[in-house]
């Protein structure tokens, strides 16, 4: 059997979204969770706890994304004015 991208999935306190599949991810998502139960021993794993850890795997391998959030992050970042700092005139 070939070894899925996905691993055993952590359960951890979701942030709720609401989104439209079409049918046919819908059924490949069902295989792929049924495909990755029996591989990890967990039993079948729900579509919607799939969708998290795929998009957090294609965005950690995505090295163009990966590129842009390096020099996001180098970009100083503007700091909040302190209070007090403010010019009245």
């Amino acid at each position: 059997m070939a070894k899925l991208k996905l691993g055993t999935i952590p359960d951890d306190k979701p942030v709720k979204l609401t989104v439209e599949l079409p049918a046919a991810i819908h059924r490949d998502l069902v295989a792929y969770g049924n495909a990755l139960g029996r591989e990890t021993g967990q039993g079948a794993v729900e579509p919607a706890k799939l969708i998290g850890p795929m998009l957090a795997r294609f965005m950690a391998t995505d090295r163009a994304f990966a590129k842009l959030r390096r020099v996001g992050s180098a970009a100083p970042r503007p700091q909040p004015a302190s209070p007090g700092s403010e010019k009245t005139t």
